[in-house]
């Protein structure tokens, strides 16, 4: 079979740094993944930072954005947290992205490493499931400033501090005052985070097919808040009436220190995240898979 990306990209644990070094196995598997795509006949390129970290030198280098303007396909090697951040980079460029698991759960990066090899050859040659995602957008505002902004594939959650007590919520969705809410924080959260933080916390699992978020309460002091799950179309404003070292959260993986009054608002980014996945691939599968719903039955 011959593959149909010509130019694959190989991102590995992706650091945004240059201070850890990468451990030996996944330094192994990335030298491994990238003989095999090699001698597939693709093109290959290492992101600049997963070059660095795992001290490999044998293929050119790109960093992320190169890598969307010139990278037929993202191949990434590690959890879903690197899923996450490389999803976010990648999207405005459109670029696909297959994921070989190297983290804990693996709900978006799928493929195991121990059996790439017979999965990926298949995929590389147009044998694969598409599964497009939508991204959220989300500012913080001072006033009239914006003061921070991220995109985010999982959730935007404001949180108390660690130290403090409740914080107090003004919530409006598309211009409508919903509630005032007394609680730990508020989650909002794709499709794609409903099965993270939010599920934690109570909330229910979207389908990723379905074009809507859900509002999830942290430990609310009313136990009447209850999630509510919201079109994607909508915008969410979360503002701080009151509370100390709160914070808005973007995937877990940007931090916006918050002060009282500032305004938190979320929409839909007109980017998405799209990954391949093995055909055949089942969400429900992985749903049974991850959360282990079979354990014990017959």
């Amino acid at each position: 079979m011959q593959p149909i990306f010509r130019n694959v990209a190989i991102i590995g644990k992706y650091q945004g740094s240059r201070a850890r070094p990468a451990p030996d196995t996944l330094c192994h598997a990335i030298r491994a993944i990238a003989a095999f795509v090699h001698a597939l006949g693709c093109e290959l390129t290492l992101e600049a930072e997963t070059a660095a970290n795992t001290h490999l030198s044998d293929y050119p280098t790109r960093d992320l954005d190169g890598i969307g303007r010139h990278c037929d396909l993202g191949l990434v090697v590690g959890g879903d947290g690197t899923m996450l951040s490389v999803g976010r980079r990648l999207a405005s460029h459109g670029t696909p992205l297959i994921g070989v698991n190297k983290g804990r759960l693996g709900f978006i990066t799928d493929i195991p490493l121990e059996s790439y090899e017979a999965t990926l050859a298949p995929m590389l040659a147009g044998e694969y499931e598409e599964d497009v995602r939508p991204l959220m957008h989300g500012r913080v505002l001072r006033g009239r400033d914006c003061v921070f902004e991220a995109l985010a594939l999982n959730d935007v959650v404001v949180n108390r501090g660690s130290t403090a007590g409740m914080v107090e919520l003004r919530i409006e969705v598309d211009g409508g005052f919903v509630a005032n809410q007394r609680a730990d924080g508020l989650i909002v959260a794709s499709p794609t985070g409903s099965t993270a933080y939010a599920l934690s916390a109570g909330g229910p699992m979207l389908h990723p097919s379905i074009p809507g978020w859900v509002l999830v309460p942290i430990a609310p002091h009313t136990l009447t808040h209850r999630p509510i799950v919201l079109p994607d179309t909508a915008e969410v404003v979360i503002e701080l009436a009151s509370g100390r070292d709160a914070s808005a959260n973007f995937d877990m993986q940007s931090l916006a220190q918050l002060k009282q009054g500032d305004r938190v608002v979320v929409h839909r980014s007109p980017h998405s995240a799209c990954f391949l996945h093995p055909v055949g691939w089942s969400y429900f599968a992985t749903l049974r898979d991850k959360l282990r719903w079979n354990e014990g039955g017959s």
